[in-house]
């Protein structure tokens, strides 16, 4: 193999990689606005209730628990219908937090597998593979600190969240270019030309088939959240006037003007 063929291989790979690390066509993105509704606040859910929060906007905290609502700590007077609905969202949101923290796991995990496939190919190192798994159980535990305790944070996800599994593709880079190069000169180039030929197809079909099975998976708990949000839509109470918005219609791309929105009109 020469030298202009072993990186245009590497070329490849990198960006095969990269696409399935980061694209959201690929595995579904960790972000609020991912089923094109979105929420402007923090969430908490936990034994003790529900809990939004937020910096700004008015109201900047709400919490419901069995029926009861408190906005920004005042505690509400709602009707019994209301009471009923609210135990529906609290309820929703106890089901959804475990299935969202699955998603995230699993898309992390396609994206590392995808990572680790290119590492092996490029590299025919255990070592080097073993680097990558460290990365992994990093991310992993980020999940199960954060969404696996019931906590989903503006901050915590979307480009915060994505940037680790970038940051990995992108510290592994120059290792592996160093390793293309190395195999060239030392004539062992054909072996990782092999490995590509050998080793591609089933990652991509792999890769492929999971990422398949997890957008069904992401395309559910959207359902689930669009039913949040009609349960969210039939509350009868007012917030001076005005209902009660916790989520909101949001088109992918238009999530900063949606979080710029406190109060829709009753």
């Amino acid at each position: 193999m020469s030298v202009h063929r072993a990186a245009l291989v590497a070329g490849l790979l990198v960006a095969s990689l990269t696409v399935h690390a980061s694209d959201g066509d690929t595995t579904p993105r960790l972000s609020s606005d991912q089923c094109e509704i979105s929420t402007p606040y923090n969430v908490l859910v936990d034994t003790g209730g529900v809990w939004l929060y937020r910096d700004s906007g008015v109201p900047k905290e709400i919490f419901f628990h069995d029926g009861t609502l408190s906005v920004d700590r005042a505690l509400q007077t709602v009707s019994a219908a209301d009471a009923a609905r609210l135990r529906r969202l609290e309820s929703g949101a106890r089901t959804l937090m475990p299935q969202v923290t699955s998603v995230a796991r699993e898309s992390t995990g396609i994206a590392f597998d995808a990572l680790a496939g290119v590492v092996e190919v490029m590299t025919g190192s255990a070592r080097k593979v073993r680097q990558v798994e460290r990365y992994r159980t990093d991310a992993l535990g980020y999940i199960d600190a954060t969404l696996g305790t019931g906590r989903w944070d503006q901050d915590v996800f979307g480009d915060g969240f994505e940037s680790r599994i970038e940051d990995a593709a992108e510290r592994m880079t120059g290792s592996l270019g160093r390793s293309v190069m190395w195999q060239v000169f030392t004539g062992r180039a054909d072996r990782m030309d092999a490995r590509a030929e050998r080793m591609e197809a089933d990652l991509d079909r792999r890769i492929e088939a999971r990422s398949a099975a997890l957008e069904a998976q992401a395309d559910a708990l959207c359902t689930q959240v669009r039913e949040l949000q009609s349960i969210q839509a039939a509350l009868d109470y007012r917030l001076d006037g005005q209902r009660l918005v916790m989520l909101e219609d949001a088109p992918r791309g238009d999530a900063d003007a949606s979080v710029s929105r406190t109060r829709s009109t009753p």
